[in-house]
C-alpha cells in the first residue's frame, strides 16, 4: 500500500513445505519506484519466518532471488510436478 493504495501484489500458492510465487505485479502509475523488490523482499522474509521454501515460478521472483543469494538456502527448483500441480489449482 502507497498513501492508502494498492500498489501491488504477488500471487503465490502453498504446496506443502514450499510456497510457489506464480506472478508479482506493480500497478503502473507506481513503476520505476523500487515497490516489486520490496514487494519480494518482504514476501521471502515471510517465507523464511514460516519455516517454508521458495518455489520461483513467477519470472520476476527468479530474477530477485539470482541477486539475492541470501534467500538462496531457501529455494527449490521449478519442476514439472510443481507445474503441473499449480496448474491444478489456478484452474
Amino acid at each position: 500500500m502507497v498513501d492508502g493504495k494498492l500498489a501491488g501484489f504477488a500471487e503465490y500458492r502453498d504446496h506443502t513445505e514450499q510456497r510457489v510465487f506464480f506472478h508479482t505485479e506493480i500497478d503502473d502509475a507506481f513503476a520505476g519506484q523500487g515497490l516489486a523488490a520490496d514487494l519480494v523482499q518482504e514476501a521471502l522474509t515471510d517465507v523464511r519466518a514460516t519455516g517454508k521454501r521458495i518455489v520461483p515460478i513467477c519470472s520476476y521472483v527468479a530474477g530477485f532471488l539470482l541477486k539475492h543469494e541470501e534467500f538462496g538456502d531457501l529455494t527449490d527448483p521449478v519442476t514439472p510436478e510443481v507445474k503441473a500441480w499449480l496448474r491444478t489449482q489456478l484452474s
